[in-house]
Parts: C-alpha cells; sequence; structure tokens
C-alpha cells in the first residue's frame, strides 16, 4: 500500500496490460491510477489524487476526506450501559471493547 495526503492506494497487478494497478481504499469516491514502478505509481497516485481535487473544486464541492478511523455512533443510554458493562467485565476500555465487537461483525 501506498500513501498520499491520507489518502491510501492499494495496489495490484494486471498482467492483461502488464501495468500496476492501484486503487484508493479509504474513500467512497473512485480514484484509480497505473504504473510500471513503483515510482511510477507514487507519482501517478499523487497525479490522480490532485486531478480528483481540482476536479472536486471546479463542480464546487469538497473533495472527500480519507476514512480516519473515528466516528460517531448515537444510541440509547440503555444500550450504552449495557456495552460499557460489557467493556468492564473484559477489563477494556470502552473504544477498545467496540473495536472487538466491530471487527466481529465486519468477519461476519
Amino acid at each position: 500500500m501506498i500513501e498520499y495526503k491520507g489518502y491510501i492506494g492499494a495496489v495490484n497487478f494486471d498482467p492483461e496490460i502488464d501495468l500496476f494497478h492501484g486503487t484508493v481504499i479509504n474513500t467512497n469516491d473512485v480514484i484509480t491510477f497505473y504504473g510500471a514502478s513503483v515510482s511510477e505509481l507514487r507519482e501517478e497516485m499523487q497525479k490522480s489524487i490532485e486531478g480528483y481535487i481540482e476536479f472536486c473544486k471546479e463542480q464546487g464541492k469538497m473533495p472527500e476526506k480519507p476514512f480516519t478511523g473515528e466516528f460517531t455512533v448515537q444510541m440509547s443510554p440503555e444500550m450504552h450501559c449495557k456495552l460499557a458493562l460489557n467493556a468492564e467485565q473484559l477489563h477494556l476500555d470502552f473504544d477498545g471493547y467496540l473495536q472487538v465487537v466491530l471487527e466481529k461483525a465486519a468477519s461476519a
């Protein structure tokens, strides 16, 4: 994986075109790039992201920021209490417990 301005690109080799193909994976918008070498991939990823930012500016749209790993969840006080008690029983802080629960849910 490679990174530029917080955007993370995952890279695969495409044997049909004999090039590496990269896709930015931490945003919902589609940003792709190609290259024959690591240095070319980095350069093309930077160009693609800069092009994406410029395109958004021209469209009057804010570029989507890369996922930060942080989000806010609203829940009932009762659910909050249940989760906090579960975390306490496992000797985890609340965020650590939620991470465990979300990892299990994502892999199901």
